[in-house]
């Protein structure tokens, strides 16, 4: 007769919450962090395993999705790709104006002293658009190999299409492969406790809060305008879609999307994290397969916000009057920028310059401000990151949703 057994250790680890495992992680991190430096150290080789592992099959995965979902795309059935767009685009540049917003409301200065670096800006918007058109023709095995998203999501495009007039035996192989990265994926997601233990550690390790409190105020101004458009304007563009309370998905989407993005600091590591939300909330494969990928790499109200807040430090700290149609103008290049800033080499910072240069502003003086960027950046860049890649989830949501919502009132007696 057989016996019922209790799940092991093990079992009830995997079948656990993973949002606090994380949070357990995080605490345990802080308090090795103080309690021994050197064990803290040690034990950042987690938070690099974790975050390489993301990486390393975040690209795969988005190949196979992409390919799998448009190659056995059912004929007539309508995906949700250009609202999700104009969501993004708009955000962006609503985050931009609110960065203008905050900076006048609540003007920063910064401490500009001679910084050496050896990264080079992009000269000009051309550069930028430029670099993203030859990313768009990238060798397949080089744009899987560096992460380029861009390249990736074309080559994934055409195959796709390409593989809609293959027998159905080649679409199912092209599918059991898109299932098998997804396990993958699924594993190494079930890893990111003891990954954000280890980030959380070393990091404060390395660096403590103290180089922070001399430049407080500028991350009061960065990090408080995140909070506002992802409190703030996000929901109320995602209410103008869904039209019901938007706060219960905007708070899904930071918990479980957020928290993971703001320790790894990688929007293309969390391309994973926000394929299983979406999947959790049982949104149309066929749709966030493609919007998902693609928001990592232009949907970055972040970057915007860090450009365009930086960027008017700057200016106030030279004591250059800005008006409000070079205010507007800004807002408009710094979106533009931040939807290029996954193709350049040192992401949104790099783009300082290109903004600053609007206010002939040198570059001498531009690139340090991008090293106040890179001081400020263990809070900055981790805040940039959990806005962009959750809203990346939470304008998809919203555009399903409103989709599922329409087609509900079009046949309500359906089913």
């Amino acid at each position: 007769m057989a016996t019922h057994s209790s799940p092991g250790l093990f079992q009830r680890i995997a079948q656990g919450s993973l949002v606090k495992q994380i949070l357990v992680g995080l605490i345990l991190g802080i308090l090795l962090a103080w309690a021994s430096k050197p064990a803290a150290l040690a034990v950042g080789l987690l938070g690099t395993l974790f975050v390489g592992a993301l990486k390393a099959v975040a690209p795969v995965l988005v190949l196979m999705l992409v390919m799998s979902s448009i190659a056995s795309h059912t004929k007539g059935r309508k995906t949700n790709i250009r609202p999700i767009l104009v969501l993004y685009l708009l955000g962006t540049f609503s985050a931009a104006l609110c960065a203008v917003v905050v900076s006048f409301v609540f003007p920063s200065t910064l401490h500009l002293t001679a910084a050496a670096t050896d990264v080079t800006p992009p000269s000009g918007i051309v550069e930028v658009l430029k670099g993203l058109l030859m990313s768009m023709v990238s060798n397949p095995v080089d744009a899987l190999l560096k992460g380029n998203y861009i390249g990736i999501l074309v080559w994934a495009v055409g195959l796709g299409f390409a593989l809609r007039h293959a027998n159905e035996g080649t679409k199912n192989l092209v599918t059991d492969f898109s299932h098998a990265v997804t396990f993958m994926v699924r594993v190494v997601i079930r890893f990111a406790p003891l990954g954000i233990f280890g980030l959380v550690s070393s990091t404060l390790a390395e660096t403590g809060f103290s180089t922070l409190l001399g430049y407080g105020q500028l991350l009061v101004a960065l990090i408080g305008c995140m909070f506002l458009v992802a409190l703030v304007v996000n929901p109320l563009l995602v209410f103008l879609k869904i039209r019901r309370n938007p706060y219960p998905l905007v708070f899904t989407c930071l918990r479980e999307s957020g928290v993971t993005a703001f320790f790894t600091r990688s929007s293309a590591a969390n391309i994973p994290v926000n394929m299983a939300l979406c999947e959790k909330l049982n949104l149309d494969k066929d749709t966030y397969s493609v919007s998902i990928p693609l928001g990592a790499t232009i949907n970055m109200a972040g970057a915007a916000i860090t450009v365009t807040v930086l960027t008017l430090a700057a200016v106030n700290t030279l004591g250059i009057a800005v008006d409000l149609p070079t205010a507007l103008l800004l807002s408009i290049v710094a979106s533009l920028c931040a939807c290029g800033a996954s193709g350049v080499a040192g992401g949104s910072l790099l783009l300082i310059p290109l903004a600053c240069g609007m206010f002939g502003i040198q570059n001498d003086v531009a690139m340090q401000v991008v090293a106040v960027g890179f001081i400020i950046g263990v809070l900055q860049d981790s805040c940039e990151t959990a806005l962009n890649s959750s809203t990346d989830a939470l304008f998809t949501a919203a555009a399903c949703q409103a989709e599922d919502a329409r087609l509900a009132d079009r046949n309500p007696l359906r089913g």
